[in-house]
């Protein structure tokens, strides 16, 4: 399973249009993506995982990631064992605890400890009949607890909103055995305008979620830079520009310790597939 280079993480190859998915997913994989990445807030996410695997050759698939409240232990471990086993061990489960508002917000609340539901979610992969590897699942981990059990229970750590700096404390906290996958979002743009345009709502959506916002706390950020969505955390959070100035921002978490960086494209249009984004990224980052 080659988690190395840059991946795309893509709302709407979950989402979206599932034959447009597989098209793009095809052509992603041709363009040298070494990894798709699909978040789940709810439904059928294995047959999207089947879809994107179905559609390429070489890219791995991964969940970016799987809300541990949303499926059972014994469902997720059958599917990665269906899975794995009809395309060449190349879906990797990345799991997660999410976020109480989502969680709790479709029917009664069962939003719990966070970090003992996910012990007890892994070690409860473990026990499967089959289990799913320590190899082939990763955390989405931000604080330094979640951070250690990534390190011992799992291949590493997905970490999602963050910055070059949140990367280097990653791989110092999980060391060198540890896969560190971040994500990072950028978007194509002329200038700093438009880039916020297009992004600042985007970015006030997920500073307001306690996780993020206690990940970004911890990095020296203020409450007024979440409320107001200050330059300051939007251009730690997104990097914007050209071709070259989005490299050099996955360039500074591949030189942080970053062994994989998951690209999400943001647009004027977030419900259309950024093709053409992704094919001028590809050039650079490929």
């Amino acid at each position: 399973m080659d988690l190395s280079g840059v991946g795309v993480w893509g709302a709407l190859l979950r989402y979206g249009d599932q034959a447009e998915a597989a098209d793009a997913a095809a052509e992603l994989d041709e363009l040298g993506y070494s990894a798709l990445w699909i978040p789940d807030v709810g439904g059928p996410v294995f047959d999207a995982v089947e879809n994107l695997l179905a559609a390429t050759r070489r890219a791995v698939v991964a969940t970016g990631v799987l809300n541990l409240w949303m499926h059972t232990p014994e469902e997720t471990a059958a599917a990665h064992a269906a899975l794995s086993a009809a395309h060449d061990d190349r879906f990797l489960l990345g799991i997660g605890v999410s976020h109480a508002p989502i969680v709790d917000a479709s029917g009664p609340p069962r939003f719990g400890k966070p970090l003992a539901a996910t012990a007890a979610y892994l070690d409860a992969l473990d026990a499967a009949e089959p289990p799913v590897p320590v190899g082939s699942r990763v955390l989405a981990a931000l604080g330094p607890k979640m951070l250690a059990l990534a390190a011992k229970q799992t291949r590493g750590v997905h970490p999602y909103l963050v910055t070059p700096e949140h990367t280097r404390h990653v791989r110092e906290t999980v060391g060198d055995g540890a896969l560190v996958l971040p994500e990072q979002t950028v978007i194509l743009c002329s200038g700093a305008e438009e880039a916020r345009e297009i992004g600042a709502e985007w970015v006030r959506s997920y500073v307001q979620l306690p996780n993020y916002a206690n990940s970004l706390l911890r990095l020296g950020f203020t409450q007024d830079d979440l409320e107001t969505v200050s330059d300051r955390v939007f251009d730690a959070l997104v990097a914007w520009g050209d071709e070259e100035a989005i490299a050099r921002r996955v360039a500074e978490h591949h030189a942080a310790g970053a062994d994989h960086v998951a690209v999400q494209v943001l647009t004027a249009d977030q419900r259309s597939f950024p093709r053409e984004e992704w094919r001028r990224l590809a050039a650079v980052l490929c």
